[in-house]
């Protein structure tokens, strides 16, 4: 361990719902036996290294607020990046979360050209290798930056110039690479600029034949190179481009489908872009459940009355609740996990507020799967969802399904019968059963 959280001696315990200690879990108990896993197993927690150390507070509208001194003026990138890690390894330690996710221009320095570039993210891999054979924190998942610099401005894998493309290509084939050696579980590609502006300038359809094969082409190194991990897109809708081409899940099924990678290419689902996208997490979960395509997910939260990506620590057990139902209904995590897409506020400069905001949003995550592992034992809820649909399971449902029944031949049955009854949704009674599953989880 290093010395910069001096305040907080770690590692953080559990302490239980009565506890007062704001550096204690009240309700994450790792070691806890929930529908027969521990909640360490269920939860899969991972902390990110964009948000907790790479940024330093600034917004669009001002400076960096964050006391992080590896940001001070005149420092060498590379033992910047070093004291940065060093730091980050401490936290990881301390807060005792099992994973950890990173950008590869978080953790090693731009160079002069690409091949500078790969050698020092070469060199922070061996670093992390060190810190992480130490502590015993696993890598959930790597993925490339092609957003942040300017070459980016039009996209990577979309972008109208083939030169950029291939650039983009060659970042991520060693941040893969990268991801591989440190024993990563999946990798990531976000598209944070993969969409457009402006119809005015975009062929739309050869930028999705663009992104189509470059997809293909990570799969074929991800099976070239022996990675056993999972390879994940993160739906957003937009921000920072007016339309993002990943829209949301049910998007990027599509585009998935039309272009044959179905079973290679899976979603890490951000609570915060369900927000923006005009869903839940419940919604793009039971979705990406539905198509055979879920992976993982970005555990944090927006602001209904803020458009844009906020990115805060869920404190929702409701919200989460019905997310992690979806999750466990469905078999729960492989490879994934609940990764602390999320970030301080602004003003919340002390040190010890990164692990304030991480034990919230695990002990809001923990109760979360509480709530949602007693909705699925008692079976109550699905039980209302089977009696709806009960009627496709009779005679009448069957033969529709199965195509004895034609357009005409229901026509003809429909003029010798009443008029259908209907049953009610119940939708009330089952948001207060819902509820009653959040108030009672411990």
């Amino acid at each position: 361990m290093t010395d910069f959280f001096t305040t907080v001696p770690g590692p953080i315990a559990y302490e239980g719902p009565d506890s007062d200690n704001p550096l204690a879990f009240r309700w994450y108990d790792a070691a806890r036996t929930v529908a027969g896993r521990r909640m360490e197993d269920h939860l899969r927690f991972a902390a990110c290294y964009w948000h907790s150390f790479a940024w330093d507070g600034s917004d669009i509208f001002g400076a960096g607020t964050l006391d992080r001194p590896w940001h001070r003026e005149g420092l060498d990138p590379l033992d910047a990046a070093k004291a940065k890690m060093a730091a980050a390894f401490e936290f990881f330690e301390k807060l005792t979360v099992p994973f950890w996710c990173f950008h590869d221009r978080d953790i090693a320095p731009e160079g002069r050209t690409f091949k500078e570039s790969a050698a020092l993210l070469d060199e922070m891999v061996d670093e992390a290798q060190g810190h992480m054979e130490r502590t015993g924190t696993q890598l959930l998942w790597g993925t490339a930056n092609l957003f942040s610099h300017p070459r980016f401005q039009a996209g990577a894998a979309t972008n109208p110039d083939p030169e950029l493309f291939a650039y983009a290509a060659a970042q991520v084939c060693h941040c893969l690479e990268a991801t591989h050696r440190l024993g990563g579980q999946n990798y990531v590609l976000w598209g944070g600029r993969e969409g457009y502006e402006t119809l005015l300038n975009t062929d739309i359809g050869r930028e999705l034949e663009q992104l189509a094969r470059f997809l293909a082409m990570v799969v074929e190194h991800k099976h070239r190179i022996g990675f056993d991990g999972l390879i994940l897109i993160e739906p957003k809708p937009f921000e920072p481009t007016k339309h993002q081409y990943d829209f949301d899940v049910a998007a990027v099924h599509a585009f998935l489908q039309s272009h044959d990678l179905i079973g290679e290419v899976h979603v890490n689902i951000e609570v915060n872009h369900a927000t923006l996208s005009g869903h839940d997490f419940a919604h793009e979960v039971a979705v990406a459940r539905a198509a055979g395509i879920f992976g993982s997910v970005d555990a944090n939260a927006g602001d209904d009355r803020l458009g844009w990506d906020v990115d805060r620590f869920p404190v929702s057990v409701e919200q989460m609740t019905l997310g992690m139902y979806e999750i466990l209904r469905g078999g729960g995590f492989d490879s994934g996990g609940c990764n602390f897409d999320a970030k301080l506020r602004r003003q919340s400069t002390a040190r010890d507020d990164l692990f304030h905001a991480h034990i919230g949003g695990m002990d809001t995550m923990a109760r979360s799967l509480l709530a949602a592992a007693a909705m699925l034992e008692d079976g109550e809820l699905a039980g209302a969802v089977a009696d709806r649909y009960a009627g496709w399971d009779d005679d009448l449902g069957r033969r529709i399904m199965s195509g004895e029944e034609t357009l005409p031949g229901l026509r003809d049955r429909a003029l010798g019968v009443a008029e259908p009854g209907r049953t009610s949704g119940r939708q009330e009674a089952l948001e207060n059963l819902v509820a009653r599953y959040v108030e009672r989880a411990r």
